[in-house]
């Protein structure tokens, strides 16, 4: 693993499609990632780790989501299902939901998904298939208090070194309203 000096004497790691990351902790700073396939660096905004760096010499694969998102009396359901259009298979991608309303302190969250920050987390789809879906992804998120509507930003946090020229089917943004009606994107 590479050592890196970093400009704050806080360091901070995270565990990245299985790397360890280390950054810079309540800064924004530059890492170097190695062990990812096309990665070079990580960027600290907002304190989250981001993989970049030279993925287009990589394989290239167009992750896509569909799914639905729900809002009733302060709980938000999201349920995803990831796909990949190619022309490369993955081995795992991770999504990213970002709310406009801040999450509960306690949260039970899906298998292979974790909190990133108050209004954030991310989830690993699993592989992703030539042509095929990922495993479903289905959160039930207890908002800290009740909100007429929310809107729900859904992504590709990492795409699994591969880059993808159509981020249009990989990028969602929907306004749930406290209805306990059905948005799908």
């Amino acid at each position: 693993m590479e050592v890196v000096a970093v400009r704050r004497s806080a360091v901070r790691s995270v565990v990245v499609a299985g790397l360890l990351v280390l950054g810079v902790s309540g800064g924004s700073g530059v890492s170097r990632a190695s062990g990812v396939s096309g990665a070079s660096e990580v960027s600290w905004a907002s304190g989250i780790p981001r993989v970049s760096g030279s993925a287009r010499s990589g394989p290239e694969a167009d992750v896509a989501y569909h799914g639905r998102v729900s809002l009733e009396q302060g709980r938000l359901r999201v349920w995803v299902v990831p796909q990949n259009e190619g022309p490369a298979a993955l081995a795992n991608a991770t999504l990213r939901v970002r709310l406009s309303a801040d999450l509960a302190d306690r949260q039970e969250l899906a298998e292979g998904c974790v909190r990133a920050g108050l209004r954030e987390l991310v989830c690993e789809t699993g592989a992703l298939p030539l042509h095929g879906r990922g495993r479903h992804i289905g959160l039930l998120l207890a908002l800290k208090e009740p909100v007429p509507e929310v809107m729900v930003r859904i992504d590709t946090w990492w795409n699994g070194g591969a880059s993808d020229r159509d981020l249009s089917n990989n990028q969602h943004a929907v306004l749930a309203l406290d209805t306990g009606d059905s948005y799908a994107f």
